[in-house]
């Protein structure tokens, strides 16, 4: 069912474009699932409307996940690969997770670049020598 505005209504008009500039919220099943994907770094936010600084909504694209993650991660086909327009306190919450996320894995790869795997794996201290 398709809606439609009267184009002679201004009321109604002002009210649509109030409700479009807030935004929606996502349910909590679909946050979750759009979080994961903000913190593996597959959503990109932008402001709805950078003009107007009362309009905190923002607009949203969500990439599907690839590789392993496409395999482990969840996401509802009508969330992956869409743009939506998301209400400034989530797409805040989502922005801090999207650092976060980039934050942890960069954290990961650091450590993962810094191990030494060889030691761990073919290092065998001599049986007489003492252990400190």
């Amino acid at each position: 069912m398709k809606k439609s505005i009267k184009v002679t209504d201004l009321g109604s008009i002002k009210n649509e474009l109030r409700k479009y500039k807030a935004g929606v919220k996502f349910d909590i099943n679909q946050f979750n699932q759009i979080a994961r994907l903000a913190w593996l770094g597959k959503v990109v936010l932008q402001p709805l409307d950078p003009q107007d600084p009362d309009c905190r909504a923002m607009l949203l694209y969500a990439e599907e996940p690839d590789g392993l993650a496409a395999h482990l991660v969840h996401v509802e086909q009508e969330l992956a690969g869409r743009m939506h327009i998301v209400d400034g306190e989530q797409a805040q919450a989502l922005i801090k997770i999207l650092e976060q996320g980039v934050q942890e894995r960069a954290r990961l790869y650091q450590e993962l670049n810094q191990r030494d795997f060889y030691f761990q794996h073919f290092y065998r201290p001599d049986e007489g020598e003492s252990k400190e």
